[in-house]
């Protein structure tokens, strides 16, 4: 009696045991199924370690890659191939953020019941193939970024990253050229930059919110002022301005002291709440890197970091989405790179502060960069002119269009290429002028 009591328990312990694997196994397929169907191994998808199926679109159906038996083949204009090949990625697998390294499943078109599909399957993307090759030329050799996304629907347009290269001729750069320095990075995504005077909008939302006299407030420019025993330099000889007139200046000295009044700790805590110090992933796939912005020790860290300078750190996908929700009444609608997939959305701010910014951006535009800059565009933006140390500038422009039809966010950021004004402001008007005309 004991041997069957015992074998009866072994036979349930091996059940048992089966059962926990294959729930073990039918989790992990469910889980890695899209990933073990798109190995490089798998030859009903890959030829010679490349992809044998798929068509890659863009928002209005244009090809951006197809792949087939007879190879791997992109978009016929060579701008379009650079404007969007941080986005599709290329074959070497390179760009680590792109549709080809972090969408194969969709690519291919797996299904935990049906496995890869035998068909030519096609992923459409919300990128704009026009929009993209106008931000290419338009970053004309300049090491940079333009990200463009619909803040009412969430679609990215553009996400451009520069140096680029044609990815239907393959690297064929030398890698330790610096020209080329950082080109398999998507500088929207993965890359964290000095902000410089954009950094002053997150600032500008703190003052509204604790500081209940900013608006009767003045402050007195004579080009550089002592904050906490450091000397904080101004651009201009501002005299005696109102905030709004200061945030259009761009003045350091009247930013310096709102820093002061506010606290370092306190902006940091902002710059959390907007989303700048953390990761934000893409469509469950693809990760942008979180910035930094540390508080300092004293009011006079605290004076530079509220400019935007001290340690700040800012990702250029998290501004834009920043920008978004300024534009869209304090809501972040979640940056999308899948067509007709929504990606939810986010309150980051009450809506009677975004209303303020807004207004003061559009005043900015107005009272100092000119609407006739931006013809056609109800432009409301930031400049910033960020100093990183070696005596080169980051040139970021920052903002929002409020044109019925094209409700689009913004981020223009040349790498150590001058003043934002003059240099990523004339990038960001040739984008957008493209993308009212191509979308609108």
């Amino acid at each position: 009696m004991k041997k069957v009591t015992t074998r009866s328990l072994a036979v349930l312990l091996l059940a048992a045991m089966v059962v926990a694997g294959l729930g073990i196994y039918i989790f992990r397929l469910a889980r890695d199924g899209g990933d073990w169907a798109t190995f490089y191994a798998n030859d009903s998808v890959y030829s010679k370690g490349q992809l044998n199926r798929g068509v890659i679109l863009d928002r209005d159906g244009e090809v951006l890659a197809t792949a087939s038996e007879d190879g791997f083949h992109y978009a016929d204009d060579a701008s379009v191939r650079r404007g969007c090949l941080h986005v599709v990625g290329d074959l070497g697998g390179n760009i680590g953020t792109s549709v080809l390294s972090e969408f194969r499943p969709e690519i291919v078109d797996y299904s935990f019941i049906t496995g890869t599909t035998t068909e030519d399957p096609q992923i459409q993307l919300t990128i704009d193939a026009e929009v993209s090759a106008a931000a290419y030329d338009a970053l004309n050799g300049k090491k940079g970024t333009v990200a463009v996304y619909n803040y009412k629907t969430g679609e990215i347009v553009c996400l451009v990253s520069t140096p680029a290269w044609d990815p239907q001729q393959g690297v064929t750069f030398d890698l330790d050229d610096p020209a080329y320095e950082g080109a398999f990075i998507n500088r929207a995504l993965s890359s964290t930059f000095t902000p410089g005077s954009v950094f002053k909008l997150v600032t500008m939302a703190a003052a509204i919110e604790n500081i209940p006299d900013i608006w009767q407030q003045t402050f007195t420019c004579s080009g550089e002022a002592i904050i906490g025993g450091q000397k904080v330099k101004c651009t201009g000889h501002h005299g005696t301005i109102t905030v709004e007139q200061a945030l259009a200046h761009s003045c350091n000295v009247a930013f310096g002291e709102i820093a002061r009044q506010l606290g370092g700790e306190l902006i940091t805590r902002y710059a959390e709440a907007y989303g700048l110090t953390t990761t934000h992933e893409i469509n469950g796939h693809i990760t942008a890197a979180a910035g930094s912005v540390p508080a300092g020790s004293g009011d006079g860290d605290a004076a530079w970091e509220g400019i935007g300078q001290y340690k700040d750190l800012v990702n250029p996908y998290a501004f834009m989405r920043f920008m978004g929700a300024i534009a869209n009444g304090g809501i972040c609608v979640e940056p999308t790179l899948l067509a007709g997939r929504s990606a939810g959305s986010t309150r980051l701010m009450p809506a009677a502060t975004a209303q303020r910014l807004s207004e003061m951006m559009s005043y900015n535009v107005q009272l100092e960069y000119g609407a006739g800059s931006y013809p056609g565009l109800e432009m409301h933006a930031k400049t910033g002119t960020a100093e990183v140390g070696d005596g080169t500038t980051h040139a970021w422009f920052a903002g929002f269009i409020t044109n019925a039809n094209a409700p689009y966010a913004f981020v223009v950021m040349a790498e150590r290429a001058g003043g934002g004004y003059y240099v990523a402001s004339p990038i960001a008007n040739k984008v957008l002028q493209k993308a009212v005309a191509v979308l609108d």
